[in-house]
C-alpha cells in the first residue's frame, strides 16, 4: 500500500500522491495543512491520488471544515472520477463538496 505523500511547490498550494485510505491515513497527515498561516487561497492537486476510500473522502471534508474555521478558500484541482463517485454514493454534491478554480 502507498502511504500518502504530500508536498508544497509554492504557497498555499499542496500535492496529495498515494492512497488516500483508511490504512494510510493518521492524524499526522490530517494535521499536515496549517490552515492559520495559509494564504487566503489554498489549492490541493489530487492527480496523483491512486485508491481513495471513505476515510479519503472524510479527510478531504475535515481539510474542507478547517478552512471554513480559518476563512480560508479552498480548491481542488484534478479531482479523480472514483472520489466524485464516492462523493454521489454519500449524497454529496461534487460541486457543494469539490471546489475547483475552475467553478
Amino acid at each position: 500500500m502507498q502511504n500518502i505523500e504530500i508536498t508544497r511547490p509554492e504557497l498555499g498550494s499542496y500535492m496529495l500522491k498515494g492512497n488516500l485510505v483508511f490504512n494510510t491515513i493518521n492524524k499526522a497527515v490530517l494535521n499536515t495543512l496549517d490552515f492559520k498561516q495559509a494564504p487566503s487561497s489554498i489549492t490541493i492537486d489530487l492527480q496523483q491520488v491512486g485508491e481513495i476510500d471513505s476515510a479519503g473522502l472524510a479527510l478531504l471534508i475535515e481539510w474542507i471544515k478547517f478552512a471554513q474555521a480559518h476563512q480560508k478558500k479552498l480548491y481542488f484541482d484534478n479531482v479523480p472520477a472514483q472520489l466524485t463517485a464516492l462523493a454521489k454514493l454519500s449524497y454529496i454534491s461534487e460541486i457543494d463538496l469539490f471546489t475547483t478554480k475552475n467553478n
